[in-house]
C-alpha cells in the first residue's frame, strides 16, 4: 500500500513514518508545506531518506504565496473570528495541507494518506474532513487513533529503538505548538490550568506590550477589492504583505491573546496565540469597510461571520454552505477599495485614518455644521413611524 503522510520531520511523524512501514508495509510519500512555520523544512528530506523513502517520493513545497491568497485573506473579507477573539491561524491552514496531500495520492497512485493529528483534537477532523470531501474512496490512517505511543516517553523509547534522530540538544519546549505565516499557537504545560498566567519566556514572536517602543508607529494599508495589496504605498504579494506585517506587529507587541476556547469534538481547551500581522489586517480591513460598504451589507456581513468563522474552525472549508457564503462575502468586497492609516503602539492598532474612492461617507449629510442636502424636520416622521407599535399597544393597554 501507498500512504501520503503529512510530514514535519519531527519526532511524531517521524516515528509515524516508521510505524507506517511496520505496521502496514506500507510505500511512504512524505510531504512537507512550507507554509512560513519558520522553521527549516529541507532536513524533512533527509530524515525521510535514511528510512529508506525514494528521492521521487519526498514532496516539499513551499505554500506560502497560496496560503495566504486563497485561504488566509478570502477568510479575512469575512472578518472571520471564532468565538470573539480566535483568528483561525491554525484552522485555515489545515484545507490547504489536505487539498495538496490529495493532489499528491492523485498524482503517485497512493490508496491512502495519513497524518499526525491526535484523537484528542480539532485538526484530525480538520484534516479528514478535507481528504473526504475532496476523494471520498480515499483510506485515512491516524496513528494516533490505533497505536499505544500515546506518551512522549513511549515515542522516545519507540524512536531509540527504530534508530529514529532525536534532538536532544537545548531545552524542550513544555508547549504543544503550531506555526504558520498567520500565527503560532500555544498548548498545554502549564496552560492546562486556566488560572495560570503564561509565562513570559513563552512568547516567540513579539515582544510584550510593556517593552515595545515607546513611541507610535504609522502605517498605510490600501486595499482592493477587500484584500491588501501594498503597504506604506508598496506594492507587495499577500505573502509578503502578511510576512511585513508580522513584523510591525511582534516590534510593537500586538496580537496576543490568551482564551478558553470550545473545540468542536467537545472540550474546553486552554491557548495562548500571537497573531501579529493578522491582528492588524483585521482592524485595516473593518476599518476600509467603515466607508464603503452599504449599512445593510455590513450588518448582515456581521451577522453570518460567527456562521462562517465556525466552519472554519470546525474543519468545512471545502463544504457547499462555506463556499456559498464565501461567493457572498466576496460580492460585498467589489467596492472595498482605499488605504486605511494606523497607528501601532504598545500592543494597539489605532485606526488614524480612512479613505477610498469609493467611500460612502458624505460630509454634507454627516455634518454638524449648516447643511443644505438634510431636511431635520423628517426626522420627525421617521421616528412617530418607528415609535407606532409603541404608541398603538400603549393605547390598547391602557398606558396612555
Amino acid at each position: 500500500m501507498k500512504v501520503v503522510l503529512a510530514y514535519s520531520g519531527g519526532l511524531d511523524t517521524s516515528v509515524i513514518l516508521k510505524w507506517l512501514q511496520d505496521k502496514y508495509n506500507a510505500e511512504v510519500v512524505t510531504f512537507t508545506a512550507d507554509i512560513g512555520q519558520g522553521e527549516e523544512v529541507e532536513e524533512a528530506r533527509e530524515k525521510a531518506l535514511k528510512f529508506g523513502v525514494k528521492p521521487e517520493n519526498i514532496f516539499i513545497e513551499d505554500l506560502r504565496e497560496e496560503f495566504v491568497r486563497d485561504y488566509v485573506f478570502p477568510m479575512f473579507r469575512a472578518n472571520a473570528v471564532y468565538e470573539g477573539e480566535y483568528l483561525l491561524g491554525t484552522s485555515i491552514a489545515r484545507p490547504l495541507i489536505a487539498k495538496r496531500q490529495i493532489e499528491i495520492a492523485n498524482q503517485v497512485g497512493a490508496e491512502a494518506v495519513a497524518h499526525g493529528a491526535t484523537g484528542k483534537g480539532n485538526d484530525q477532523v480538520r484534516f479528514e474532513l478535507g481528504y473526504y470531501a475532496l476523494k471520498p474512496d480515499i483510506k485515512v490512517i491516524a496513528p494516533w487513533r490505533e497505536w499505544d505511543l500515546n506518551s512522549r516517553e513511549k515515542l522516545l523509547s519507540y524512536a531509540e529503538k527504530h534508530g529514529i534522530p532525536i534532538n536532544r540538544h537545548g531545552k524542550k519546549s513544555p508547549y504543544s505548538m503550531d506555526a504558520n505565516l498567520l500565527h503560532i499557537s500555544y498548548e498545554g504545560g502549564i496552560l492546562e490550568d486556566p488560572w495560570a498566567e503564561p509565562e513570559e519566556d513563552m512568547w516567540r514572536w513579539s515582544v510584550s506590550p510593556e517593552k515595545a517602543p515607546n513611541e507610535p508607529e504609522y502605517i498605510e494599508i490600501e486595499f482592493e477589492k477587500g484584500d491588501a495589496v501594498a503597504i506604506n504605498g508598496q506594492k507587495m504579494t499577500p505573502a509578503e504583505i502578511l510576512t511585513a506585517l508580522n513584523e510591525y506587529g511582534n516590534k510593537h507587541g500586538i496580537g496576543r491573546i490568551d482564551i478558553v476556547e470550545n473545540r468542536f469534538v467537545g472540550m474546553k481547551s486552554r491557548g495562548c496565540y500571537e497573531t501579529p500581522g493578522g491582528t492588524i489586517l483585521l482592524k485595516a480591513h473593518r476599518a476600509i469597510e467603515s466607508i464603503t460598504l452599504d449599512k445593510g451589507e455590513a450588518h448582515l456581513k456581521d451577522e453570518i461571520m460567527p456562521k462562517y468563522a465556525e466552519l472554519i474552525y470546525n474543519g468545512f472549508w471545502f463544504s457547499p454552505e462555506r463556499k456559498a457564503l464565501q461567493e457572498l462575502i466576496n460580492k460585498t468586497q467589489q467596492n472595498v477599495n482605499g488605504t486605511v492609516r494606523l497607528k501601532l503602539y504598545k500592543g494597539n492598532v489605532i485606526v488614524v485614518g480612512r479613505k477610498s474612492p469609493n467611500s460612502l461617507f458624505s460630509p454634507e449629510f454627516a455634518t454638524f455644521e449648516e447643511d443644505s442636502v438634510y431636511n431635520q424636520k423628517d426626522a420627525e416622521g421617521f421616528i412617530k413611524l418607528n415609535a407606532l407599535r409603541f404608541i398603538i399597544e400603549g393605547y390598547v393597554r391602557g398606558k396612555h
